[in-house]
């Protein structure tokens, strides 16, 4: 998607791209902070949790890495991508090696770059798990998976012909697949430290299932089944902002606990019924995405 959003531009650096870039950054940012506050606010009643607040999140790390890549996008030729990335995801390797980064300690080098900078009444759970999975070191490998996600909507976009499309994500997500898994024997698959072989395996699978969906609906024109997972495609940054919102009130107000103990639980059991109770969630956010598509509103920055 920031391919196809930087086109306009023709990926050359100008001050209205970089004005857009960076606005769009700070204001993605903003709004992870602000659901960290809401969240804050819904558990613990406190109007002005600043001492406590999460200054990082999914939000602020979808902010960072698209403003890193969009703005990378303007001033390098894409053909470096994929090796940058790459040579991103070895240093990363490097540092995690020789510093630790594997273990579950205070030694780990990824959760001492989060505590020294962050400070851990400011990362995730207060740093009670020692390394903030959205944190300031692992954004290096997070970027390195947007500048992958770049190339594949490169190919998607500038190549018109569906076989060669299909071939070419088929043989970057075969790749990137055997690359991670292979990798994982030395370097272990963990999202938490978004490990380089983590990077990898994630962004094979989303190649080799683009590739899929592009013979599924491109080529043999099978649409009609993907409508559900349109509604949420549509305006993915408000049904998110929605699911962190109603999430908190629905713990402030209890009702979770309410509708788990008294319907889903004595239905289902412990386990499933707690499945159940995020089934039912998802399907409330995808109304509020299917309402959204049939009226054709579409809310992005």
């Amino acid at each position: 998607s920031t391919y196809i959003s930087l086109r306009k531009y023709n990926f050359t650096f100008s001050t209205p791209a970089a004005l857009k870039i960076i606005k769009r950054t700070i204001v993605i940012f903003l709004i992870g902070i602000a659901i960290n506050w809401f969240a804050l606010l819904c558990y613990y009643h406190d109007p002005l949790p600043f001492a406590q607040i999460r200054v990082l999140g999914v939000m602020q790390r979808l902010g960072i890495c698209y403003g890193i890549t969009a703005l990378l996008a303007v001033t390098i030729p894409h053909k470096r991508f994929m090796p940058l990335a790459i040579i991103l995801l070895a240093v990363y390797f490097i540092f995690q090696l020789f510093g630790n980064g594997f273990e579950k300690s205070a030694d780990n080098i990824v959760g001492i770059v989060d505590s020294a900078i962050l400070g851990s009444n400011h990362m995730y759970l207060q740093g009670r798990q020692f390394v903030d999975p959205e944190g300031i070191f692992s954004t290096i490998p997070a970027v390195s998976q947007v500048m992958i996600g770049f190339v594949c909507g490169k190919i998607i976009i500038d190549i018109k012909d569906n076989d060669r499309r299909m071939l070419n994500l088929f043989l970057i997500g075969t790749t990137l697949l055997f690359a991670g898994y292979l990798l994982s024997y030395a370097c272990p698959l963990n999202k938490r430290l978004w490990s380089p072989s983590f990077v990898l395996l994630t962004c094979g699978i989303a190649a080799l299932s683009l590739a899929l969906l592009l013979y599924i609906i491109d080529v043999k024109q099978n649409k009609k089944w993907f409508s559900f997972f349109e509604a949420f495609g549509a305006n993915p940054l408000v049904i998110y902002v929605f699911s962190c919102i109603a999430g908190g009130l629905l713990v402030h107000w209890h009702i979770h606990t309410a509708v788990f103990n008294n319907l889903l639980n004595p239905l289902f059991g412990n386990y499933f019924g707690s499945f159940m109770y995020g089934v039912f969630f998802l399907l409330f956010n995808g109304l509020l995405g299917y309402v959204l598509l049939k009226r054709k509103i579409y809310i992005k920055l």
